[in-house]
């Protein structure tokens, strides 16, 4: 028990010091690197990369062990250790449709469209409901808020829609 408990922290002290090593080479190579320096938006890139790059790790590890999904559970909902790695799970889910989309590998419609798809299982659909008080709290003019709007407007169709065929509703 206590070489995995080791073993875990292990990781964690991995992830976050590999973390703090990439920002701070990005940071040095951007202010001090051979030839002109980096435009800002190719640093906030990097940045960015690296960053979802850290975030997926760590909620990969919570997914690992219940002990650590216990640390970010802000869910405000009282469930059993397996429902929680299946509520970070979808979070994963969701935040890789934004990603997609933030980085403009998607575009609207294709964001709609994955969106959709996903709203189909019941799992997403839960976690959805359960986090609306996470977005609640964004910064309204944030592209994350902008993208949870577009995300409930559809959420919200799907669940009026009068047709059993998911793929024709919230088109637009």
């Amino acid at each position: 028990m206590a070489t995995k408990s080791n073993g875990v922290w292990q990781g964690v002290v991995t992830a976050v010091a590999g973390g703090l090593v990439g920002a701070v080479a990005t940071h040095w190579w951007g202010q001090h690197g051979p030839g002109q320096e980096p435009a800002a938006t190719e640093r906030h890139r990097l940045a960015r990369a690296h960053q979802q790059r850290m975030h997926w790790e760590l909620l990969s590890m919570a997914i690992d062990d219940p002990d650590l999904a216990a640390v970010i559970d802000t869910f405000e909902v009282d469930m059993p250790p397996e429902k929680r790695r299946q509520m970070i799970y979808a979070n994963l889910w969701y935040i890789n449709a934004y990603h997609l989309y933030e980085s403009g590998l998607l575009n609207r419609h294709e964001l709609l469209g994955h969106l959709r798809e996903l709203f189909q299982s019941p799992y997403i659909r839960e976690y959805w409901e359960i986090t609306r008080h996470h977005r609640a709290a964004l910064d309204p003019s944030s592209s994350e808020a902008e993208i949870g709007r577009i995300a409930e407007a559809l959420f919200q169709e799907l669940d009026d829609a009068d047709t059993d065929e998911w793929w024709v509703v919230g088109g637009g």
